[in-house]
């Protein structure tokens, strides 16, 4: 992260210092909710869950090195107490990718396959430059801005997975990093009885490329019908990845090896490529194919 005095922290999250903080002490990070993840100069986030209360074990992150504790109450330590803790952790990293505006930000979003894509993609941008990801499935209103606050002023890629459990998700985390590029892999069932049918969770989703400004580029799935219909959702630019004609990045001659492996050609408007994936699984062709496009996008060859 940038380095941040506790006094400046206390601003940008509309906290108090208690516990002897001392303003000037800076947060170099990283910052954490996991009290075993503490590294000398971190700053500790204690989020009160259903069964685990992250302020009981303030101490021990303050004797880890934490700088100090975010929290709600005090605690025994340096502490920066908020009322909400998870909010007060969503405006830091916003002002965090604020202070990067040399930052390109790819947001990834589907009902599956984001995880891998959003992996594959970052292998590509940090083949141009210094790339911040997600570890695992770091999507949600936590673990989205962990990953934007590991960013620091080196940082030229984030390539962020999105998830949504409701409408109005995926907008609120687009307001954290706000995206020059959104990937949009597919509308699946997942999470159906809460959204209450696809038509909802394509709406979720969709909110990604609502959130893409003019100049931005939305990466969309020519063969997922309701993903396609997002195009009318955004000002941005728009490129299709596929298996079929209609898509400016595609996959032709599809074949699977006898341990499930597949190999194609990667089809695009300055030229075309052999490919050949050690994932397993057809499916794993979308995946790339969406890695690919918005690598072309971002100037990569092919």
């Amino acid at each position: 992260m940038i380095p941040l005095p506790l006094a400046r922290i206390a601003e940008i999250t509309s906290g108090a210092l208690t516990g002897m903080a001392d303003p000037r002490a800076v947060v170099r990070g990283p910052v954490v909710i996991d009290s075993r993840a503490v590294e000398p100069g971190s700053l500790f986030v204690a989020i009160k869950g259903a069964r685990v209360d992250g302020h009981d074990y303030a101490a021990q992150a303050i004797r880890a090195g934490a700088v100090a504790v975010l929290a709600t109450r005090p605690v025994e330590g340096p502490a920066v107490i908020v009322p909400d803790a998870a909010a007060a952790l969503a405006e830091l990293a916003t002002a965090q990718a604020a202070a990067l505006p040399g930052v390109t930000v790819i947001g990834v979003t589907g009902s599956a396959g984001k995880t891998s894509t959003k992996d594959l993609l970052a292998r590509l941008t940090a083949r141009v430059g210094p790339t911040i990801a997600p570890v695992g499935s770091f999507n949600n209103e936590l673990g989205h801005p962990l990953t934007v606050l590991r960013a620091d002023l080196d940082t030229r890629f984030m390539v962020l997975e999105l998830a949504a459990r409701n409408i109005g998700h995926i907008k609120d985390l687009t307001r954290i990093a706000p995206p020059q590029i959104g990937v949009v892999l597919n509308v699946g069932t997942a999470h159906l009885g809460v959204f209450g049918g696809k038509e909802a969770i394509a709406k979720a989703k969709g909110e990604l490329v609502e959130a893409l400004p003019r100049t931005g580029v939305a990466v969309l799935n020519a063969d997922d019908p309701l993903v396609r219909a997002m195009a009318s959702r955004t000002d941005a630019r728009v490129t299709f990845f596929g298996r079929g004609e209609s898509a400016s990045i595609r996959a032709e001659g599809v074949t699977v090896d006898a341990r499930g492996r597949a190999s194609f050609t990667l089809r695009t408007p300055s030229g075309s490529a052999p490919v050949s994936l050690q994932l397993y699984g057809e499916h794993a062709v979308d995946n790339a194919l969406a890695a690919a496009a918005a690598g072309y996008e971002l100037g990569l060859p092919v």
